[in-house]
């Protein structure tokens, strides 16, 4: 065991850093997913409020032109 701590500790001493900012990176990637899925639902759900608006006005036309 001791003959490969010479051997292992500068690979784990390369690999350290790198496995830091990978997670950190990760971890912002991640983020901004959240993020964006956030703002996607919101947009989706101004759409679908728009939508009815436009369906109740839809109806309203309808309804004007029959009575007419």
């Amino acid at each position: 065991m001791s003959a490969l701590l010479p051997l292992i500790l500068p690979f784990a001493a390369i690999l350290m850093p790198i496995v830091i900012v990978a997670i950190v990176f990760w971890y912002k990637a991640r983020e901004k997913e959240l993020q964006y899925h956030q703002e996607l639902r919101f947009r989706e759900m101004e759409h679908q409020k728009k939508m009815k608006e436009l369906e109740i006005e839809l109806e309203k036309a309808k309804a004007r032109q029959v009575s007419a």
